[in-house]
């Protein structure tokens, strides 16, 4: 079978001397892995990126083998890799997204979302921009997987208040989602939401 989507790349993972595996999330087809030959070369290293949008095509010869792949680079995340803020942003919605959804299972509106929130963390003028979609789209993935049905955060809601609605959501996350102790699916998380308390401090201090 073959299958070709616009996909959004969250995680990809060496494997042997030449490939990678990857995971992608398609809005039609949901979360998909596949191994990705000559994955090290310099062709291939700026497109496998988490975060960027990638033209795949994925080749599946048996429901037991994983697909292989290949990909053409559309949009990149590249440039905002040396942003700690932002590149802390994409890290943590990627792992989120590939350790919480199962494969297989369509969620276009997690897809869409997911789109969304990294145009909003790459083109929002700071993290204050971005932080309410990183918010939404992690109650989006509660609600879409069927836990919780919280109202999603209001845009004038005060900065301090953002920051203890991730604190509660956060708690939900390691939970219901992230709750394998084999792998440990918050570290990610951590390190944004200390980055985003300090922007607090900071505008205290400055006040």
């Amino acid at each position: 079978m073959l299958i070709r989507a616009p996909a959004i790349l969250c995680a990809s993972r060496a494997h042997g001397e030449h490939g990678a595996v990857v995971r992608m999330m398609t809005a039609d087809h949901g979360l998909i892995a596949g191994y990705v030959a000559g994955a090290h070369g310099r062709t291939l290293r700026p497109v496998l990126i988490p975060g960027n949008l990638v033209e795949a095509q994925f080749v599946i010869r048996n429901a037991g083998q994983l697909p292989s792949a290949r990909l053409e680079l559309i949009t990149s995340r590249g440039p905002w890799l040396g942003e700690p803020l932002a590149s802390a942003g994409i890290g943590w919605i990627t792992t989120l997204t590939t350790r919480a959804l199962p494969e297989g299972q369509p969620f276009p509106a997690i897809h869409g979302a997911l789109e969304a929130v990294l145009d909003a963390i790459c083109h929002a003028p700071s993290a204050r921009g971005w932080a309410r979609a990183i918010a939404a789209y992690e109650m989006l993935l509660l609600q879409e997987i069927g836990y919780g049905h919280t109202p999603m955060p209001p845009p004038d809601e005060p900065w301090q208040n953002l920051i203890a609605r991730l604190d509660r959501q956060g708690l939900a996350l390691a939970k219901h989602l992230l709750a394998d102790p084999r792998r440990d699916g918050m570290a990610a998380r951590d390190m944004l939401i200390e980055r985003l308390r300090r922007i607090g401090g900071e505008a205290q201090s400055s006040g």
